[in-house]
């Protein structure tokens, strides 16, 4: 049975994610614009850490509990769900350019644009924390919180600030207001809270799905870095020398190298 108490932590890891996306909006109060450089080196970080966070924690996991069938099965269940959510949508893509003209209409596409990309985020805190309760896991709140649990909302998080970076580029070139960059990057990730605490209440209940669960998770985020964080890297590196792929590399091994030492945990 799901405690609201325990729907109320889990819910909080996932608002500590979002928040984090606000964290990427700090520079703009020190600096008036980010180089290209920085730019794609911080897709290639955020990269990293999600592929990191995808494989050593979410399939590492589910390897552990379940069949390489079941998490393959997860996995490309994941994917599909992505891709639908994309085609239900249009495949809508929304500049955060519009969301200062945005009627409440405008808004509820874009937070449902939104979702696709962060909902997976979300399921992905919300399944670690399938073991929550069980012993072995770190003493929270008065609670005995996995250490998968933990790890995944301090990748979440570190991921997130660079893409409330990439979010506040444009709206910054704009003029909007510095402190108006923080909410709209945090804007963009409010579905992550909901995702965790639906994707938990429903490994909760079907504790049998809870492997394909890892690879669902797992899946979406692959998939999202691959369709998703690559491409925009390397459309922005464009105007730099060998396409910014050197910067997206170097990006991307400094967010694997990151998160290494915390999946060791």
């Amino acid at each position: 049975m799901v405690s609201a108490d325990q729907l109320t932590l889990v819910f909080l890891a996932g608002l500590v994610t979002a928040l984090a996306t606000g964290l990427g909006a700090l520079p703009f109060f020190f600096f008036d614009e980010i180089s290209d450089r920085r730019t794609v080196l911080l897709w290639g970080f955020s990269s990293g850490i999600m592929i990191s966070a995808s494989v050593f924690g979410l399939l590492d996991e589910g390897l552990a509990e379940g069949t390489v069938l079941e998490i393959t099965l997860g996995m490309g269940a994941g994917v599909i769900l992505v891709i639908i959510a994309r085609d239900v949508l249009l495949d809508t893509e929304i500049d955060p350019r519009e969301y200062e003209q945005a009627d409440f209409t405008k808004l509820v596409l874009i937070l449902g644009v939104l979702t696709v990309h962060s909902f997976p985020e979300g399921v992905a805190v919300g399944v670690a924390f399938a073991d929550l309760g069980l012993e072995g896991g770190l003493s929270i709140l008065g609670f005995s919180v996995p250490l998968l649990a933990v790890f995944m909302t301090v990748a979440i998080s570190i991921h997130n600030i660079p893409e409330g970076t990439a979010i506040s580029i444009p709206l910054r070139s704009m003029g909007v207001a510095n402190w108006k960059l923080v909410w709209w990057a945090v804007f963009s990730s409010l579905p992550q809270p909901v995702g965790a605490v639906i994707a938990f209440a429903f490994v909760q209940t079907a504790r049998g799905v809870l492997v394909i669960g890892f690879g669902f998770a797992a899946g979406a985020m692959i998939y999202l870095v691959l369709t998703e964080f690559v491409p925009e890297a390397l459309s922005i590196g464009e105007r730099l020398p060998r396409g910014g792929k050197p910067e997206l590399a170097a990006g991307a091994i400094l967010g694997l190298l990151l998160m290494v030492p915390l999946a060791a945990i």
